[in-house]
């Protein structure tokens, strides 16, 4: 229940901005494609890099507890509030922030390397081996993304955290191992899309003159397909990357409400924002005080960085997209 509270209001966030502002420039944007573009770099860049810069400090401060200070509304002390333990919602959300962009980037990669992969190698061969790994991408897309997760946690989980064991401490091996099994475990269930996108492009390309001139020089596979079929799917890949990162922040924010990736006190904006819900409930009683701090900056942190990451793969795809390309001429 909380878990769908959270991005209930997530989502609210992101619909509320995104109807301020596109209105007023949707004019501009259709002179000019990347202005929305350069929007979403400003809005990431602000919300992206002081979570970067501040992680040696957040990290040191992100679960310092001053019980006199419990629930302080922010203020000159604390800049965003409180919580229940008097740690402050500054330092947990920058730290927060810098977990779930890493999460949301390093799962993006996991997921275009294995897309680009099987799509490449399925439209390329051709014949039985094409229909027998796109059977296995539709199996998979008839399974439910939850059962896939929690299957691929439980394989793993372990495993990392005995291999992170062997290097650093115990309760950094636990966190570390959560980390790295829930990235893995949404970028492993994230590439069905892409790999048939990549699979369809590769079809269409392995006819042109230009690959069978390179099959007729006796060009291999692999230098064919580093030499003339990625340039080709550079466009597509781009597209699908930036917008498989907000994707995957909001997946990391839903399962952190399923014991799977990071859990307390180790912060990201989705659990800090199931943290907040709890608030949800004293609205509109009578008497109540509700600490609405403990909500609105996770979830308004999360909208913003999803519609900068939105506005970037928009005006990405708009740039690189030969067919929206020509709409704009």
């Amino acid at each position: 229940m909380a878990g769908r509270l959270v991005i209930v209001v997530s989502t609210g966030v992101y619909n509320i901005l995104m109807q301020a502002i596109t209105p007023v420039l949707n004019s501009s944007a259709r002179k000019r494609p990347l202005s929305l573009g350069w929007i979403g770099t400003l809005l990431l860049l602000g919300i992206a890099l002081p979570c970067l810069v501040t992680l040696p400090w957040s990290w040191q401060n992100y679960n310092a507890q001053d019980y006199s200070q419990i629930h302080q509304s922010p203020g000159s002390l604390f800049w965003l509030g409180s919580d229940g333990l008097g740690r402050s919602m500054t330092w947990r959300c920058l730290l927060g922030g810098a977990i779930s962009l890493g999460i949301g980037l390093c799962a993006a990669v996991i997921s275009v390397c294995i897309g680009v992969t099987w799509g490449t190698v399925a439209g390329y061969a051709g014949g039985r081996i094409d229909a027998l790994m796109m059977r296995i991408v539709d199996v998979l897309f008839g399974l439910p993304y939850i059962l896939l997760v929690v299957l691929l946690d439980l394989a793993m989980s372990p495993m990392m955290e005995r291999l992170a064991k062997l290097f650093i401490s115990d309760s950094l091996a636990i966190h570390f191992s959560e980390l790295v099994t829930l990235l893995i475990a949404i970028g492993g269930v994230s590439w069905l899309t892409l790999a048939r996108v990549i699979r369809g492009q590769v079809l269409s390309l392995r006819e042109r003159p230009f690959i069978e001139a390179a099959r007729a020089c006796g060009v291999g596979p692999v230098r064919t397909f580093w030499c003339h079929l990625l340039p080709n799917l550079v466009g597509p890949i781009v597209v699908y990357a930036t917008l498989t990162i907000p994707n995957a922040i909001s997946q990391e924010s839903f399962l952190s409400f399923l014991g799977i990736g990071v859990q307390a006190p180790l912060p990201s904006w989705g659990n800090l924002a199931a943290l907040g819900t709890e608030q949800l409930a004293s609205i509109g009683l009578t008497g109540s005080f509700t600490r609405w701090w403990l909500l609105v900056w996770p979830c308004a942190l999360l909208g913003l960085t999803l519609m900068g990451l939105n506005f970037i793969g928009d005006a990405l795809r708009d740039k690189l997209d030969p067919r929206t390309r020509s709409k704009h001429r």
